[in-house]
């Protein structure tokens, strides 16, 4: 599991929101550039889950896994942190030989999801798994934009 990203342009990659009940799953474009929502996996039964994460992972012909890190507000790791880095383990050998999963603080991002949903006129209550969903797309571009090359000045 690495921490920073080493790739090379246009990688795809998927970005995993993992919950106790559900992980919400966002893919990248081609480009690398943008996340968009895919799906909405119930983390149980956890050998279904792992297999369709696995099977999303090569539909998209995904090239790394971004996992959100819940990092506490004081910047330490707490018990949440502890449950996805054992996903992370877990999910490891369902991926090819040579996935990478990277982490990204994820702090803040399920706010910050239902604060884009309700912006756009969605009821947050009734709409759990696209939550879960739009948490994934915020922690994948969060990602995307903190590794995206700037362009040379001229």
């Amino acid at each position: 599991m690495k921490q920073g990203f080493e790739g090379s342009e246009h990688q795809r990659l998927i970005a995993l929101d993992y919950g106790e009940a559900r992980i919400g799953v966002a893919g990248s474009d081609a480009l690398g550039m943008l996340a968009h929502p895919l799906e909405t996996v119930a983390s149980y039964p956890r050998p279904e889950a792992l297999e369709r994460i696995a099977a999303i992972y090569s539909e998209r012909q995904a090239t790394a896994v971004v996992l959100g890190l819940p990092i506490r507000a004081d910047g330490q790791e707490g018990s949440a942190a502890e449950k996805v880095r054992s996903f992370a383990e877990t999910l490891g050998p369902f991926l090819p030989a040579g996935a990478v999963v990277y982490f990204q603080d994820e702090y803040g991002s399920t706010k910050q999801a239902t604060e884009n949903l309700r912006a756009s006129g969605k009821k947050t209550k009734t709409h759990r798994p696209i939550i879960d969903q739009a948490a994934a797309v915020v922690i994948l571009q969060d990602f995307l934009d903190a590794w995206q090359p700037f362009p040379a000045e001229e």
